[in-house]
């Protein structure tokens, strides 16, 4: 089995040395930084397991490692997607496999619009791997498994399936269509109305310390993700999508009402820690609107909920209202 993974982030690191680790599996590397690349990737998982195998090519050109490839697998941030699936479509053959680690931030629209109808797509629901690069090219940190993975599947039998449970050691689920696999609300929703009720009225004010992204999380946040929650929720219900596939918010957080889910969020370990995309100036913090927080959510997230909603000609005023104040802040430094 060839396989071609785009990227060189966290994820992109820890699937290569994961793969190559694997008999009978041979990897190659489409990645921008390809001098920086060790010839040997080491993963260690969080039992200590070490994962370690050899890239056979390792290239900034798509000519010379899509050719070969029989599964290609975009670990990509949203806005690197389109232009990547524009560089490799000359060099696919129409057999290979095309999927990315993650498809809420686009994938499934990009490819139907880029790619041969017929071509082979799959994408997952949500990411395979918790996963943390510590030296770039070299070594990365396998820092969790999930227990099941799901996927959506486009001109691809079962079998295939049964390959991806073979290459991510995870038994893997198939999806009912790519809208599954692509609609969200997790970072789409959760990050976006969170941004939104922190920094919408932001009149250039700095806060001693930054703030806690989730442990300071307000009923406010929670209220304005339920609104924007109920209308993606009417369109999972038009597109006919089962609740157990796409939940509401109340239903994965295992909550009834705004300061229920406000309690949940702040209690949930794994959220300790993290910060608000911020940034230091002399006088103290302030947004920091490069963050992939505004440069992923917004324009490769809520976008396409947005669009469906539009599409479908579902009343959407509360993620219109933070859609357009997100991509405003994709352009304030």
């Amino acid at each position: 089995m060839n396989i071609c993974i785009c990227g060189g982030g966290n994820l992109a690191t820890v699937c290569a040395g994961f793969f190559a680790a694997q008999e009978a599996v041979t990897v190659n590397m489409l990645t921008r930084k390809p001098e920086a690349w060790a010839k040997e990737v080491e993963v260690i998982d969080p039992k200590g397991h070490c994962f370690r195998g050899p890239l056979e090519r390792i290239s900034d050109r798509p000519e010379e490692v899509i050719p070969q490839a029989e599964i290609v697998l975009l670990c990509l941030p949203g806005f690197a997607i389109e232009s990547t699936l524009q560089s490799i479509r000359p060099w696919l053959s129409p057999f290979t496999a095309v999927g990315s680690v993650v498809s809420s931030t686009g994938f499934f629209y990009f490819a139907h619009d880029l790619l041969p109808a017929s071509q082979p797509l799959f994408g997952f629901q949500r990411v395979p791997f918790i996963a943390r690069v510590d030296t770039y090219g070299h070594c990365a940190r396998l820092m969790g498994y999930k227990p099941e993975l799901s996927v959506a599947l486009e001109h691809e039998s079962t079998e295939f399936l049964s390959l991806l449970e073979t290459l991510f050691r995870t038994p893997v689920r198939r999806l009912n269509s790519f809208y599954e696999a692509s609609l969200t609300n997790s970072n789409p929703i959760l990050h976006t109305g969170r941004l939104f009720t922190l920094w919408h009225d932001w009149d250039g004010e700095t806060v001693p310390k930054p703030i806690r992204f989730y442990e300071e999380w307000t009923n406010e946040a929670s209220e304005c993700i339920l609104q924007m929650d109920s209308e993606l929720m009417a369109l999972t219900r038009d597109l006919n999508i089962s609740e157990k596939e796409v939940p509401s918010l109340l239903t994965y957080y295992e909550s009834s009402d705004a300061p229920s889910l406000t309690c949940k969020i702040r209690s949930i370990a794994a959220f300790q820690g993290i910060l608000a995309p911020m940034r230091q100036i002399a006088e103290g913090y302030v947004p920091d609107f490069s963050s992939r927080y505004f440069t992923e959510d917004f324009p490769f997230g809520l976008r396409f909920i947005r669009q469906l909603l539009h599409d479908h000609a579902i009343p959407s005023p509360h993620i219109d209202e933070v859609y357009k104040w997100g991509l405003l802040c994709n352009g304030r430094k």
